[in-house]
């Protein structure tokens, strides 16, 4: 599902307009990344998802064409944890 689509899903399911719903869903994309870029706290949807930042420590890798190590310097990722209810709606067959 591509953004179009969920903004279409999410129209339908709420009967608001499209145009209300990608303003929710760039809203809640802003919101999502400012708290990540903060890094002092965490989003937490209870029982669907947890975003928070992470450090990354420095680290040695290899080129894989060359075989030659290379250094990558140490910073910032994000860690997405998935809550109860996704688990569950995963784990249905």
């Amino acid at each position: 599902m591509n953004r179009t689509e969920l903004v279409a899903a999410l129209a339908d399911r709420a009967n608001v307009s499209k145009k209300d719903a990608e303003a929710v869903v760039s809203a809640f994309a802003e919101v999502a990344g400012e708290i990540v870029m903060k890094g002092d706290e965490k989003l937490v949807i209870p029982g669907f998802l947890t975003l928070e930042r992470v450090h990354r420590a420095a680290r040695q890798a290899r080129n894989p064409q060359t075989g030659e190590p290379i250094e990558i310097a140490a910073g910032y990722g994000v860690k997405a944890t998935a809550g109860s209810k996704l688990k569950a709606a995963v784990a249905v067959k």
